[in-house]
């Protein structure tokens, strides 16, 4: 019994169950940005600022699909939350049988789309000829392991619907560590270039989904239940209900990055490289943010099913401090020392230039983190009450705002828009979610 109580956030103290879980979370999130910037420093300074660029018009696409993988797996794991917070365990049990299935069959199909349209897909975006060939390259190692990254994203949401934040941690620990070693020896010693950086990414996610794979379900097997359904369509429909908005939601960052580097890859490959170099630092800095909404999106998840809905506004308070604290903190590190981080990824000698785009983002749109946090708590409440109308309202209006000011200012701006873009998206989006967590019609949804 042990097993079905763990993790359990409908009972106690919501501070110290939104902590605990939530910080792993954390942790987690900035080890897998870890190496995602470490990929950038290897080879931006092995070899060479147009290897960088070439790397940063993929990372459009890259995150596109890791944000696809990751809205699966929580779109899954809100009807799993669910499910465990009200004790059905049984189909709790279905219900991770069947998104797990769903979710290999989505992958592989998309796979075999990716490598098709490779090369359409970067053409379509712009890239640069001189960085063309390395950009293709890369993505198409890149779309071959893409079972590994959505079967991986999907394990970790499963053992954060349980309440057990910490073995993803651990397999992300893993998994960055791996990555890094495999970088340094593909691109430093064995001079593969960018290949080198897919194919590392590509064998440290394939292990970790293996043991991720094995660990879950030795988890499952301690929870005693009755015999169970392997799939069932009628919970394959409500978690796609939940996924698909969460799919968007989710994707809301890599699609507005990937609209968004359609209108400023015209600028060149130096403009290109800056931005890059102050993409990736900003994806690693919101990552807590963003943890701090997904756990909110699992906690009122629980305490919906249970039954328990007097208990969401103290973890959403809780929730909220804790993600502004977060973006004003790391605002403060990045508005002063964002040349730094950004010359870490180049030569400041030859790059000059490149570096003063980036440093120029970065301080910018640091300054507005604890929007961005405060709207992935409120969408985290509507999401995990799958109040998932309104859960797209927001996403979807944070995405248009963010790419009609870029489109229509970018050439005014000679690119630079797009530090300001941003902010206003987090804006809208937060008004948006703030508007119907206070009319509460999200109490009245139910999934399950």
């Amino acid at each position: 019994m042990a097993e079905q109580i763990k993790g359990n956030m409908v009972s106690g103290n919501p501070t110290k169950a939104l902590i605990g879980f939530t910080l792993p979370m954390v942790a987690g999130n900035l080890f897998q940005q870890f190496y995602n910037i470490m990929d950038s420093i290897i080879v931006g300074n092995v070899v060479g600022e147009d290897a960088l660029a070439a790397v940063g018009a993929s990372t459009a696409i890259t995150m596109l699909f890791v944000m696809v993988a990751m809205g699966t797996g929580i779109g899954c794991s809100v009807v799993i939350s669910q499910l465990f917070g009200a004790k059905q365990l049984e189909q709790m049990k279905t219900a991770i049988s069947t998104a797990l299935l769903s979710v290999l069959g989505f992958s592989i199909f998309l796979s075999l789309l990716g490598i098709l349209i490779n090369r359409q897909l970067m053409r379509l975006m712009g890239t640069p000829e001189n960085i063309f060939q390395d950009a293709a390259e890369y993505m198409q190692i890149y779309f071959f392991g893409f079972a590994f990254l959505f079967l991986y994203n999907a394990f970790s949401a499963v053992f954060n619907a349980l309440g057990d934040s910490v073995k993803p941690l651990l397999f992300l620990i893993f998994s960055s560590l791996l990555n890094i070693i495999l970088d340094l020896y593909f691109v430093a010693e064995l001079r593969m270039g960018v290949p080198g950086v897919a194919w590392a990414t590509l064998i440290s996610q394939a292990i970790s989904a293996f043991l991720s794979f094995f660990f879950l379900m030795r988890k499952l097997w301690g929870i005693q239940t009755a015999q169970y359904e392997r799939f069932d369509v009628e919970l394959l429909v409500s978690m796609i209900k939940v996924a698909i908005p969460t799919i968007v939601q989710q994707s809301i960052v890599s699609i507005g990055m990937l609209l968004i580097q359609s209108a400023v890859n015209r600028f060149g490959s130096t403009f290109l490289a800056g931005y890059t170099a102050a993409t990736k630092i900003d994806g690693i800095a919101i990552v807590p943010m963003i943890a701090v909404g997904n756990a909110m999106s699992t906690y009122v998840a629980q305490n919906m099913g249970a039954k328990k809905t007097e208990r969401i506004p103290m973890g959403y308070r809780i929730c909220l401090v804790m993600a502004a604290g977060i973006g004003l903190l790391i605002a403060l590190a990045l508005h002063f020392t964002g040349e730094s981080f950004v010359g870490l990824f180049m030569s400041a000698d030859s790059s000059a230039e490149a570096i003063s785009v980036g440093t120029a983002y970065l301080s910018t749109v640091s300054l507005f983190y604890f929007v961005m946090g405060s709207m992935n708590v409120s969408n985290g409440v509507l999401r995990g009450a799958a109040d998932m109308g309104w859960f797209l309202s927001s996403s979807v209006c944070n995405l248009l705002t963010r790419v009609t000011l870029t489109y229509a200012l970018a050439d005014a701006t000679q690119g630079m828009i797009i530090m300001w873009a941003n902010p206003a998206g987090w804006a809208v989006g937060l008004v948006i979610a703030l508007i119907r967590y206070f009319q509460g019609g999200w109490k009245k949804k139910e999934i399950i």
